[in-house]
């Protein structure tokens, strides 16, 4: 699809091309009606001999035609010429534009960096404190198992410690399911970080793959385009020195 500006210029380029093909008719009809005129002027000279030119007038023909098909071919490298900058136009700004979606794609891979760091730090934090509370449990657990001791030691029955076990049992069973409740709040934080994280990377790198592809095909177009540019700026040179 042309934008505004191209569809301005196509516009004016056929509008010339119209202009040229107009002087070459109205070229013929003039030379034809000297031609014309020439006939006549001859016609009335009477019957006293006269000059054959008619391998002149063949000749001034052909002339024309080599105008006239030169003219057209020139108007043509032309156009072709044109149109050639116009899409090479087109694909410079392609490939700035896709060259920009590259550096902002890099500028986001670069932005996550700073966030996995933060995570992986976050996660070490959690890691020691998993590991302060399960010292703190054994720790729990040997002093209620010392406290036990005592008691039995000062009772010296087992009725009255199977009566005192049962609280610190139950302090041991609660300890044990914070720890489990606390280390599967860790495990799941842990899961979706990293799912999270690698849903990221995989677009990160998807779009950077894209976008890689992208402007190798641009390149090479523009490559092409320059090609074609310079053998038509060739061809043209050769047509305006004939």
């Amino acid at each position: 699809i042309l934008s505004g500006d191209e569809k301005l210029t196509m516009q004016s380029l056929n509008e010339r091309l119209a202009s040229y093909m107009d002087t070459v008719r109205s070229l013929e009809k003039e030379n034809a009606h000297l031609e014309q005129l020439i006939r006549e002027w001859y016609q009335q000279q009477g019957p006293k001999a006269a000059k054959d030119y008619s391998h002149y007038y063949e000749k001034i023909e052909d002339l024309q035609h080599q105008i006239v098909t030169a003219t057209l071919e020139t108007h043509r490298v032309l156009l072709d010429l044109d149109n050639t900058r116009m899409t090479a136009e087109d694909f410079r700004i392609k490939y700035e534009t896709e060259h920009g979606l590259r550096l902002n794609v890099e500028s986001d891979l670069g932005s996550l960096r700073p966030l996995l760091d933060n995570l992986t730090l976050s996660r070490s934090d959690l890691e020691m404190q998993l590991e302060s509370l399960q010292v703190e449990i054994i720790d729990l657990k040997k002093n209620h198992e010392e406290e036990m001791k005592s008691l039995q030691t000062q009772s010296g029955g087992d009725v009255s410690v199977e009566v005192n076990a049962a609280p610190g049992e139950d302090l041991l069973k609660k300890l044990n399911d914070m720890r489990q409740e606390y280390e599967n709040v860790i495990q799941r934080n842990r899961e979706e970080v990293e799912k999270w994280y690698a849903i990221k990377m995989e677009e990160v790198s998807q779009q950077v793959h894209s976008s890689s592809q992208e402007m190798e095909s641009s390149n090479q177009q523009i490559s092409e385009l320059r090609r074609q540019y310079q053998s038509l700026e060739i061809e043209l040179q050769a047509q305006l020195s004939t």
